[in-house]
C-alpha cells in the first residue's frame, strides 16, 4: 500500500468496475452522517438517516456513471443536478414525514453537505 489517502468520490470514481457492494462499504454509516447534518432530530433520526442513505448512494451511483463516460471531474453542477432529480423528492418526503420542512434550496444544501463529507473522507489508496 502507497500510504497516499484519496477522497472517498476518488475512490468511488476511480474504479468504475467496482461492484456496487464494494462502493457501499466506502461509504460511513448513514446513521453517523445523519447525526452530523442533523444534530437536534436525533430523536427522530429514521427519516433523517433514510434520507442520508438515499443521498449517498445516488450520489455513488452517479459518481460511478460519470465516471464510465470519462468525465469524473469537472462535472459537479451535472452531477448535483442528476443526484437532486433522483431523490430530492424522496428526501423531502421522508423529511416532512419527520415534522422537518425545507424549501428546494436547503433539500440542496443537505445534498452538498453529504458530498463535502464524502469528498473529505478518506480511504488508502489501493
Amino acid at each position: 500500500m502507497s500510504g497516499k489517502f484519496i477522497s472517498l468520490m476518488e475512490k468511488i470514481g476511480a474504479d468504475i468496475k467496482l461492484a456496487w457492494s464494494d462502493v457501499v462499504k466506502y461509504l460511513p454509516a448513514a446513521a453517523s452522517l445523519a447525526g452530523i447534518l442533523f444534530p437536534a432530530q436525533v430523536a427522530t433520526i429514521s427519516g433523517v438517516v433514510n434520507s442520508v442513505d438515499l443521498i449517498q448512494q445516488a450520489v455513488a451511483t452517479v459518481e460511478q456513471k460519470f465516471a464510465a463516460m470519462g468525465a469524473a471531474t469537472g462535472t459537479g453542477p451535472q452531477k448535483l443536478a442528476q443526484v437532486i432529480s433522483i431523490v430530492g423528492p424522496s428526501v423531502t418526503e421522508l423529511l416532512t414525514k419527520e415534522g422537518l420542512t425545507y424549501n428546494s434550496t436547503q433539500i440542496n444544501n443537505i445534498i452538498n453537505a453529504v458530498v463535502a463529507v464524502l469528498n473529505v473522507n478518506q480511504v488508502a489508496a489501493a
